[in-house]
């Protein structure tokens, strides 16, 4: 088993090192999901349960699932 991981990871690792454009394409990749992840949740997603008690939450979720539901 441990030979197994040893090969795959030699054999991704040697495939990442040959890359020209590759590293170039994952780049931006890592560029795109950092600006998803972090940049657009800081201004387009605003924490709406942060403030409530767990009670609160309970009840704000509850009813939107059954809004959302109908």
């Amino acid at each position: 088993m441990n030979r197994i991981i040893k090969n795959i990871f030699t054999f991704y690792y040697s495939g990442f090192k040959s890359m020209t454009w590759g590293r170039v394409l994952w780049v931006i990749i890592i560029i795109k999901l950092f600006v998803l992840f972090f940049i657009l949740k800081l201004f387009f997603f605003k924490p709406y349960l942060q403030d409530k008690t767990p009670e609160e939450k309970q009840e704000a979720v509850g009813n939107e699932l059954i809004y959302r539901s109908e």
